[in-house]
């Protein structure tokens, strides 16, 4: 199996993921989707919802070279025609196994910019909270 799919596999067994239309739409809409990601084979309906869920938002969208056998295999289902990455560094380094990562070079600058933003944000917290207690003693 592809270093990649190995990356969804691992996002579902996390929660990463949202898999199928409905869910991706509502994972969309709620501006939790950091990257949709749509299979070689699906229809140009579900490509152009797919388009249209993150139309206006800094959230991604990029049709892979896998399959929705592909797909669904990693995922443990018969297929999978979309599915949405929750989570911005599972979505970047979904994109940097992917073979041709100059192809998503949109997505993965801003997966790295999202990415450094929750890293950069993460270590102020971490900050705050240990000053925190340190005031407390």
């Amino acid at each position: 199996m592809d270093k990649a799919l190995n990356y969804l596999a691992l996002a579902r067994k996390a929660g990463l993921i949202e898999l199928g239309e409905e869910p991706v739409g509502a994972a969309a809409r709620s501006h939790h989707a950091r990257l949709v990601v749509v299979a070689l084979d699906a229809s140009d309906h579900t490509w152009r919802r797919a388009k249209s869920f993150v139309a206006g938002t800094q959230q991604m969208c990029i049709r892979l070279d896998f399959t929705k056998d592909e797909m669904g295999q990693a995922v443990g289902r018969s297929s999978l025609a979309i599915g949405a990455l929750t989570d911005p560094a599972m979505a970047l380094a979904f994109v940097k196994a992917l073979e041709q990562p100059e192809k998503y070079r949109e997505a993965l600058e801003n997966l790295e910019v999202l990415t450094q933003r929750l890293q950069k944000r993460q270590a102020e917290k971490k900050a705050h909270l240990r000053n925190k207690q340190r005031g407390k003693k």
